[in-house]
């Protein structure tokens, strides 16, 4: 068994269940505030959150639609960029009013690192006023070492790139680390890099392919709270529902 040194958690859907509730709101907000009659449904936004990316996300679905608008038709992605930063704006808003909660088990696993002298990153396509705002707001007394957030590397999962970067900032080899995921996409940037994934999936990304995780799991579990649920993986036969560094550490 090789030593734990590195958990990578993804933001949205792992350390929060943002998508639907806070970022897809926050984006139909936004349009509205624009003038532009466009409401992204529950169904529709998970289609589109196989784009990684908020303003690419913004992009694809403007070409996919053939939108036209005079600002945007002067300055695509000036428009867009505007668009999103508002987005964005929203949605910190939803995140200091306290209106999505952390997902079971994220606290109490984030700790363990801490206590155990890891390295904790955090590695998302989330815009990095925005995974900001999840650091001092949700995760505040959690010692992050990284935050690799938005535009942060040019190709968004599920290239490996981003995990990449947190090796190599990090200078821990993918053999010592783990990655926790929650979409076929996110599984697919982990272990592009050659590190092993724990998949949280939620219920946005419970029925896409997460295959390729070493784990998948319906959340990381709190004793006193909710319990995960093993979707698989091989536990002993005494697990309890509860994800903890060393389960992770024996997967190595």
């Amino acid at each position: 068994m090789r030593k734990l040194k590195a958990v990578f958690f993804d933001q949205d859907g792992v350390i929060i269940e943002t998508e639907r509730d806070g970022h897809r709101v926050s984006f139909n907000n936004a349009f509205k505030e624009f003038g532009l009659d466009i409401k992204w449904g529950v169904n529709y936004y998970h289609e589109l959150l196989q784009v990684g990316g908020g303003k690419e996300r913004i992009k694809f679905y403007f070409q996919k639609i053939g939108f036209s608008n005079p600002d945007y038709d002067k300055d695509p992605d000036g428009f867009i960029k505007m668009l999103h930063a508002r987005k964005t704006e929203l949605f910190v808003g939803l995140i200091k009013a306290g209106k999505l909660p952390l997902r079971p088990g994220i606290r109490r696993l984030m700790e363990e690192i801490n206590n155990r002298g890891a390295f904790l990153g955090i590695c998302t396509t989330s815009n990095e006023k925005a995974a900001m705002a999840v650091k001092k707001y949700m995760l505040r007394g959690i010692k992050v070492n990284l935050l690799l957030a938005g535009d942060i590397v040019k190709n968004k999962k599920p290239n490996p790139a981003i995990y990449k970067m947190a090796l190599n900032k990090s200078g821990i080899s993918p053999k010592n680390a783990f990655v926790v995921e929650d979409s076929g996409i996110g599984v697919l940037a982990g272990k592009g890099a050659g590190i092993a994934v724990i998949a949280t999936v939620n219920g946005y990304t419970r029925n896409e392919d997460v295959s390729s995780a070493d784990i998948v799991v319906d959340c990381l579990g709190d004793p006193e709270g909710t319990v995960s649920n093993l979707l698989k993986g091989k536990m002993e036969d005494s697990f309890d529902g509860v994800i903890t560094f060393d389960r992770l550490e024996s997967y190595l």
